[in-house]
């Protein structure tokens, strides 16, 4: 029976969406979401995708330069404190 369940399953994944692919198609005569396109919208799109990928590095290298230097005073501070030097009491 658990079988016939995941057969089922995967069945339903697999094939319903290729059963339901021509409707989707069929409306808005395949514009997609943004509506007709044309060279300059390409192109626009084109410039958007060269200006993402070097800002994304940027800003993710800045990321972890900063999280990298939060590391080493973690480590600094854990290194103070472990040679006795704030040990003891009075």
């Amino acid at each position: 029976m658990r079988r016939v369940r995941t057969t089922l399953f995967l069945w339903a994944l697999l094939v319903v969406p290729l059963l339901l692919s021509p409707v989707a198609q069929a409306e808005n005569d395949g514009r997609g979401f943004y509506g007709t396109t044309n060279d300059k919208v390409v192109t626009n799109a084109g410039f958007i995708v060269i200006a993402f990928f070097p800002l994304f590095v940027f800003f993710m290298s800045m990321l972890q330069k900063r999280l990298e230097k939060r590391k080493q005073a973690r480590v600094a501070h854990k290194a103070d404190l472990g040679n006795g030097r704030w040990r003891g009491g009075w």
